[in-house]
C-alpha cells in the first residue's frame, strides 16, 4: 500500500490524464466551425457526434477525482502536528505497546503452566492404557521427578 502522498500524486496525475483526454476527445468531435459562412461539402456529410455525452462522462470522472485529491488532502497531517505533539503520541504508544508486552508475558507464562498440566494429563493416561493391557497394577505409579 503506497503512503497518502504518493496515493495524492498519483490522483493528480490521474486528474491531468483526464483533462487531457477530456479536451483531446472534445476536440476531435467538435463540429468544424465556419469562417465567414463558408462551408464545405466535407462538413455537411460528417454525421453529429455525441460530444455532450462525452462532455458529461469526463466532467463526472474529473469531478470523482478531484473529490478523491480533496479526501487524500484531508487526511495528510495538519500543520498543527508539531514534533513535540507526536514526540508525545509515540510515547503513550509505546507505553500502550509495553503494557501489551505485558499482558502477552502473562498469558503465555499461563499457558505454559497449562500446557505442563495437559501433557502430565497425557502421560499419566497413557501409562495407564499401558498398564490395563499389559495387566499389570492396576494402582497408579507416584510421577517421577
Amino acid at each position: 500500500m503506497a503512503d497518502r502522498l504518493t496515493q495524492l500524486q498519483d490522483a493528480v496525475n490521474s486528474l491531468a490524464d483526464q483533462f487531457c483526454n477530456a479536451i483531446g476527445v472534445l476536440q476531435q468531435c467538435a463540429p468544424p466551425a465556419s469562417f465567414n459562412n463558408i462551408q464545405t461539402a466535407i462538413n455537411k456529410d460528417q454525421p453529429s457526434n455525441p460530444t455532450e455525452e462525452y462532455a458529461q462522462l469526463f466532467a463526472a470522472l474529473i469531478a470523482r477525482t478531484a473529490k478523491d485529491v480533496d479526501v487524500l488532502i484531508d487526511s495528510l497531517p495538519s500543520e498543527e502536528s508539531t514534533a513535540a505533539l507526536q514526540a508525545a503520541s509515540l510515547r503513550q504508544l509505546e507505553e500502550e505497546n509495553h503494557d501489551a508486552a505485558s499482558r502477552l508475558e502473562e498469558v503465555v507464562y499461563r499457558g505454559d503452566l497449562l500446557l505442563e498440566k495437559i501433557q502430565s494429563a497425557l502421560a499419566d493416561i497413557a501409562q495407564s492404557q499401558l498398564r490395563t493391557r499389559s495387566g499389570g497394577p492396576s494402582q497408579p505409579t507416584p510421577p517421577e521427578s
